[in-house]
């Protein structure tokens, strides 16, 4: 999906535009997602695109969402990320390319993954 700076400015929230567009990073405990328990598919920001469901989640402790597995795997991106001086492995959109936070090894069974991702990244879409 190609969009102009420009366009993803006028698109997104300035929250957004900063977690998808530059790698930010949202202060933990602040978004609007790390303690929710409703049901439903958490979506791009950028997009729309299908990223994790909620029986997916958990509570990690971090102050983030935390999921130990995608929607669908072909529906993200991985990327190494070295901004911090030590390898990270960055998690993106892979229809928008928007960043969405980082997957550790660190999570519970069954996958021993921890998606750690940004609120501003995701929208949610509650099910019955």
């Amino acid at each position: 999906m190609e969009r102009s700076d420009e366009e993803w400015k006028q698109r997104l929230t300035p929250d957004q535009y900063e977690v998808l567009r530059k790698k930010g990073t949202e202060k933990a405990f602040s978004g609007a997602y790390h303690d929710s328990k409703k049901k439903g598919t958490y979506r791009c920001a950028g997009c729309g695109n299908a990223l994790f469901r909620s029986e997916d989640k958990f509570d990690s402790g971090t102050g983030w969402p935390s999921f130990i597995r995608p929607y669908e795997e072909n529906n993200v991106g991985y990327e190494k990320d070295y901004a911090l001086l030590y390898k990270r492995m960055e998690v993106h959109c892979r229809n928008c390319g928007g960043h969405l936070g980082h997957v550790f090894d660190d999570g519970p069974e069954p996958t021993h993954k921890r998606f750690c991702l940004n609120s501003a990244a995701l929208t949610f879409e509650e099910t019955a």
